[in-house]
């Protein structure tokens, strides 16, 4: 396992962190035994950074990781989320970056994980009826309390970064990157990069797509969330195919798979990236953790850049109401 410091914090983590959230959630259904074996084999393999949020199955998915850590604390730096806000039976409520909410949604994952300290505490959304210095001040408070040790921020905004973190310093940045999803490049990168903040980026295989293991919208389980998203509709699933058939004749001829060659691109665009590809089976795990051999000369990432150019993906990440609340 290589390791790296999320921007200029104290923070060091594996390259390869492992997403959580489709073990409880959006991907089809849950296998607890499996999935709390998926954690422990990537533990086993040196991951130690991984990443759940308290929406993920209405609480039922930091529980999980809760579980799956008892025996192994010491080994695992625990990243979580709040500020999208649900009702018991999933219905989505709103966002909240209200201080009072901040303090009792933190005290409420520190049960459900059954630890004394978050290491890595994000705001999930932004809400936009808050001022963002009265959100990250009650999260620093979580700090001064000792529940909380670093601070990050999910899917937000230029302008709205900045503010945070003159407010209390930021330790890592999360927002959606891939070959197919390079938004982070017009600015939140540089931003990242100049105030010194990692940028850990989730679905860094395009929600599975870049596997190649998706080919047609059947593929997806009834309540699998990727039914809802443009990208995987009609005509744009057919178009965006194209990246994908790309993506495996390169991986076939560097010898490896699509899903490694695609975290390969995202590991190899800084030293201040921390990828956290999201599994709930360990044979895909393992998988994942084979593009840490994958060696990308110039020439390759200069191939990639033209097979899979910016802008290149067609249609939106999530559906319209959603997208309202990226950027902010």
């Amino acid at each position: 396992m290589h390791y790296r410091r999320l921007g200029k914090s104290s923070l060091v983590t594996s390259a390869l962190g492992l997403g959580c959230m489709g073990m409880s959630q959006s991907y089809g259904p849950a296998d607890d035994n499996e999935s709390i074996a998926t954690i422990h084999q990537a533990i086993d393999s040196g991951v130690t950074l991984l990443d759940t949020a308290d929406m993920y199955g209405v609480g039922k998915n930091e529980e999980l990781v809760g579980k799956a850590i008892a025996k192994r604390r010491n080994e695992v730096i625990v990243a979580t989320k709040f500020g999208n806000v649900r009702a018991p039976d999933g219905k989505f409520l709103g966002v909240s970056g209200r201080p009072e909410y901040v303090q009792s949604a933190c005290e409420g994952s520190l049960k459900r994980l059954g630890i004394a300290t978050i290491d890595l505490y994000y705001q999930h959304r932004v809400d936009p009826d808050v001022p963002i210095e009265d959100t990250i001040g009650a999260m620093a408070r979580l700090i001064e309390q000792g529940k909380v040790r670093y601070l990050g921020m999910s899917e937000a905004g230029a302008k709205t970064i900045r503010r945070a973190h003159a407010t209390y310093p930021i330790t890592a940045l999360q927002s959606e990157y891939s070959l197919w999803t390079r938004d982070p490049e017009d600015e939140i990168l540089g931003v990242c990069r100049e105030l010194g903040i990692g940028f850990v980026p989730f679905s860094p295989l395009g929600r599975g797509f870049l596997t190649g293991q998706v080919k047609k919208f059947e593929d997806f389980a009834a309540d699998d969330f990727r039914r809802t998203s443009p990208r995987f509709h009609g005509a744009n699933f057919a178009k965006n195919l194209a990246l994908v058939d790309r993506v495996e004749q390169m991986a076939t001829a560097k010898g490896c798979a699509p899903s490694q060659l695609a975290l390969a691109w995202v590991l190899a665009q800084g030293d201040d990236i921390v990828p956290i590809p999201g599994t709930k089976r360990r044979s895909y795990l393992a998988e994942n953790m084979g593009s840490l051999d994958v060696t990308l000369t110039q020439a390759d990432l200069k191939h990639l850049d033209e097979i899979a150019p910016r802008g290149f993906a067609i249609g939106d990440r999530y559906p319209e109401d959603q997208m309202k609340r990226v950027g902010l």
